[in-house]
């Protein structure tokens, strides 16, 4: 808020809206993972992404390093998730770097003053909020209490746990986020911080080293440009693949639903994602060329060939528009959190070499230095009137089945921006017996021939979707998901 009050545009107040949830919502996200920034300039020009996501490390290193610090926990989150941690699960991150870069290019406040309400937040400290309390009564045994600095700051000295609306305090973590403000991200790259995390990383014998973190760069790409009735969206693009499923999945679905949802619609939702999904499990996942693969995918689903389609945690969200009409969509994740705090900084740092979803071919199985597989797919559009949106949500692989029904409910079927994102939700997760639709247990549903498996209404498993729109007479709305505990807000103009 303060930002827009200053002078800086979406761009600003939507890199330091990451960066405060990045330090408040502890086990949801961390500090040291990845980012995508997609941005649609209010000047017309293309959508762009900047991929600020982690990468494969180990560079320099000899091959007996690889495969160790490692160990894999199981956890009820979601009815129950397999990861790996430890400080062999940390992949390079690039999040302070795409979040600075995407500052240069296209905001106007000054960095130091994007970083400052999240330094203040870590200095003053922040209460525990729902989304985290409930992830954490999951993970916070397997995942972090094996750390001693993670298990000290989620804990009471006596070894109670810390209950949501209690104060966190993490020790350090102001000093560091005031080193990012004053040197940008090249102080967690080259500087001190750098040092420090390359020292416990060869100490406790995880991958990432110096070389590592000096060699890492952002990269700006053209957005996934696609078309949904009278918005022209843009998304990641490959070779993450949470844009391309998303692309995927809204071309399938077509112009439905024709208003509310009927059976036919969901039957129809249901059979594009198992479709598309599937797809991703058995060919796009283990592509050695993921954006070759990715046009592939495109190619099937722009013709609607649904039945060659068949053949063939942790993370948080802000979305942003200001008033000339710049919208940017922010997506950042650790992963489900490695457990591993570098000492001295107070950093969390992720685990997406753990995520075994995103890793069909292996924890340490990627050369040093490729980019690893995403799910996220921060997404911006402008409507032919003029209108604008930023949209995405967290989730892992239901960040896009949760887009795909809240645009759809919003685009095609006329529901109002929030009714949508309250709108109960499906997804259809793959499992080694078969698929099976999850869905929350408010959602009336057809009969379908795939088993099903109910949640709780408003499940935090279904995504936090969070969107906001400029209209074209410059109305503005915020709209967030109660399955999040999401915060929203509208500075008059």
């Amino acid at each position: 808020m303060r930002l827009a009050e200053s002078g800086g545009n979406a761009v600003d107040a939507a890199l330091a809206a990451v960066l405060v949830a990045m330090v408040c919502e502890p086990g949801v996200c961390a500090p040291a993972g990845g980012a995508f920034v997609t941005i649609a300039p209010a000047d017309g020009s293309a959508p762009v992404t900047v991929d600020g996501y982690v990468e494969m490390p180990g560079r320099g290193l000899p091959a007996e390093r690889f495969g160790r610090s490692v160990h894999e926990v199981s956890t009820g989150y979601g009815g129950g998730l397999t990861t790996i941690v430890g400080h062999g699960s940390v992949a390079t991150p690039g999040a302070f770097a795409g979040l600075d870069l995407a500052n240069r290019r296209y905001g106007r406040a000054p960095w130091r003053e994007v970083v400052a309400p999240a330094a203040e937040a870590a200095r003053v400290g922040f209460p525990l909020g729902a989304a985290a309390a409930y992830y954490l009564d999951f993970v916070r045994e397997g995942v972090f209490d094996w750390h001693p600095d993670g298990r000290a700051m989620l804990r009471h000295p006596d070894g109670r746990l810390l209950k949501q609306g209690e104060v966190v305090h993490i020790p350090h973590l102001a000093d560091s986020l005031d080193m990012l403000a004053i040197e940008g991200a090249a102080a967690f790259y080259t500087g001190d911080l750098a040092r420090l995390v390359a020292a416990d990383m060869a100490e406790h014998e995880g991958l990432l080293t110096a070389a590592d973190l000096a060699a890492y760069r952002p990269i700006v790409r053209p957005a996934l440009a696609l078309r949904a009735s009278d918005w022209r969206l843009a998304t990641n693009p490959p070779p993450a693949i949470g844009g391309v499923s998303f692309a995927a999945m809204l071309a399938l679905l077509g112009d439905r639903p024709r208003g509310a949802w009927t059976d036919d619609d969901v039957r129809h939702l249901v059979a594009v994602q198992d479709a598309v999904l599937r797809h991703r499990l058995d060919h796009l996942d283990v592509a050695p060329d993921r954006v070759a693969a990715a046009a592939r995918l495109l190619d099937v689903a722009l013709v609607g060939d649904l039945a060659g389609m068949r053949t063939a945690a942790s993370t948080v969200h802000v979305s942003v528009v200001d008033e000339e009409g710049t919208a940017c969509a922010v997506t950042s994740s650790a992963g489900y959190g490695s457990g591993v705090m570098t000492p001295g900084t107070g950093i969390w740092l992720n685990n997406s070499l753990g995520e075994q979803e995103l890793n069909r071919t292996g924890v340490h199985s990627l050369p040093p230095g490729e980019r690893l597989a995403s799910n996220m797919a921060p997404t911006v559009g402008r409507r032919d009137d003029g209108a604008a949106i930023a949209i995405g949500s967290p989730g892992a692989d239901r960040i896009t089945t949760a887009l795909l029904q809240v645009l759809a409910g919003y685009v095609n079927g006329g529901l109002p921006l929030t009714a949508s994102i309250e709108r109960p939700r499906l997804h259809v997760r793959h499992t080694p017996d078969g698929s099976v639709v999850d869905h929350e247990e408010d959602l009336p549903l057809p009969t379908l021939d795939l088993p099903t498996r109910a949640h709780h209404p408003n499940a935090m498993y279904f995504g936090g979707v969070g969107a906001a729109l400029r209209e074209a007479d410059g109305t503005l709305l915020a709209a967030g998901d109660p399955r999040r505990a999401a915060a929203v807000a509208v500075m008059p103009v």
